[in-house]
């Protein structure tokens, strides 16, 4: 089946437009709660928990998310703000039925989003998603007052969440003498990773954590890297971390302020693991993965694979080959034998240790330079994006570009998934040279579209 609603991520958009608003939100909630109902084991009440970012549509979509799994006979725990990953692990812990985060991720606060775990903590399958999808077209009929699903707000739940982040770092280390800027952009981790890192022993300096409803993402955070490069810099630190809305995206600084991204913090997790002889198989990548940090994993013979854009399919491709550690440039980070999604907290955690167990900064510790990547977005006007791609003209474009660069360079062309775009993306070791390159075949695409 074909859905209408579920991406990648769940269902997103800009609140008060559809499908993000307070009628849709509770019929998907009832909806979810049907189907889970179906699947509770020997007929019990399934229990759902609902955590949100700190959105200022959080309120009403969490209210309503409540009464459409109440209606459904669904009981409701709430633990109101909490990154996306400590929504997984709660309820993987308290052996729930599900888990549901309100949030757009590092979008604006304009935007919100619903995403759903599933019972041990991974993403819906794709066929819950789809039979939620299909419940949606049927008539909410609400249970009568006995069979109603009770609600209940769970107060320890950030404690248990900052617990369990911080069994994820070696009992016999610890972060005493380190200075620590924590940028939590304003979102779901301002009340959980200053403190973990603290209680770990860092002196920890903290920004973008007073949420206001409205301040999340803005201009702080994993995708404003100018945030965390000053406070780095302003507060002296040793090292600086910084979290997304969700708290599933992370990039880090070093004490110049130089950031590192996905692939480089990926890089210095599983380089450390394979000298350390705790590498379980290889890395997986995306489409997007730098060719330099390919080509230095190779140097330490480690296994590389890519996956289509998109955690979702990072997790898929990991769970197929057996591996443990793979991510996105992004800084969407997974690390399966300590979580069952990217958390940006223990991602962190497992750099830290990187560099304190062997004495390193992350300068000494990424030892290859990325590769410049030249990234320009053709729009279509019309016309199917897989057959201009796919044009004769196109394709010799592509083919011109690759033999220009040989092994020094990669070209990428991907139809958007959101909106009628070709993204051209070419990187090489000479940033002059991707340049015309991906001029030359975005050239070729706009011909190709008439």
């Amino acid at each position: 089946m074909s859905r209408k609603y579920f991406g990648t991520d769940g269902v997103r958009g800009t609140v008060g437009e559809a499908p993000i608003t307070p009628d849709f939100v509770m019929r998907l909630g009832y909806a979810a709660g049907k189907v889970l109902a179906g699947k509770s084991a020997g007929g019990g009440r399934p229990t759902v928990l609902i955590g949100k970012d700190t959105r200022v549509s959080g309120y009403m979509l969490e209210s309503a998310l409540e009464a459409g799994l109440s209606s459904a006979g669904v009981d409701v725990l709430l633990v109101g703000p909490m990154p996306t990953p400590g929504v997984a692990y709660l309820t993987r812990a308290l052996r729930l039925s599900a888990g549901i985060v309100i949030s757009a991720s590092h979008n604006p606060y304009q935007d919100n989003g619903i995403k759903f775990f599933s019972a041990d903590g991974n993403k819906l399958a794709d066929a819950t998603e789809s039979a939620i999808e299909a419940a949606l077209g049927q008539p909410l009929q609400c249970k009568s007052s006995a069979g109603l699903g009770k609600a209940r707000r769970m107060d320890d739940a950030a404690g248990r969440y900052i617990e369990f982040c911080k069994s994820t770092f070696p009992a016999t280390l610890d972060l005493h003498g380190l200075r620590i800027a924590v940028d939590c952009a304003h979102g779901a981790g301002y009340h959980i990773a200053p403190h973990v890192f603290h209680e770990l022993g860092a002196d920890v300096v903290t920004v973008g954590a007073q949420p206001d409803g409205f301040n999340i993402n803005k201009g702080v955070g994993a995708t404003h890297a100018e945030s965390l490069q000053r406070a780095v810099k302003r507060a002296r630190a040793d090292i600086g971390i910084a979290l997304d809305g969700d708290g599933d995206r992370l990039i880090m600084a070093d004490a110049k302020g130089r950031i590192y991204d996905g692939d480089e913090l990926l890089y210095v997790i599983a380089s450390h693991r394979k000298r350390a002889r705790q590498l379980r198989g290889g890395v997986v990548g995306t489409q997007m993965t730098n060719l330099a940090m390919a080509q230095a994993l190779a140097k330490l013979k480690i296994p590389f694979e890519r996956a289509k854009v998109g955690d979702r399919y990072v997790l898929e491709m990991l769970h197929k080959r057996g591996w443990q550690i793979g991510g996105e440039n992004s800084g969407h980070l997974i690390c399966l034998d300590q979580h069952t999604t990217g958390d940006a907290i223990v991602s962190a955690l497992q750099v830290l240790q990187a560099l304190i167990t062997t004495n390193k900064t992350l300068d000494q510790a990424v030892d290859f330079k990325l590769y410049p990547q030249v990234l320009v977005n053709v729009r279509l006007a019309g016309g199917s994006a897989r057959d201009i791609v796919a044009a004769p003209a196109v394709q010799k474009a592509v083919a011109a570009a690759e033999r220009a660069m040989g092994d020094a360079g990669r070209v990428l062309l991907r139809p958007s998934g959101t909106e009628p775009v070709i993204r051209v993306m070419v990187e090489g070791k000479s940033r002059p040279s991707a340049t015309r390159c991906a001029a030359a075949i975005a050239k070729a695409v706009r011909g190709a579209a008439g």
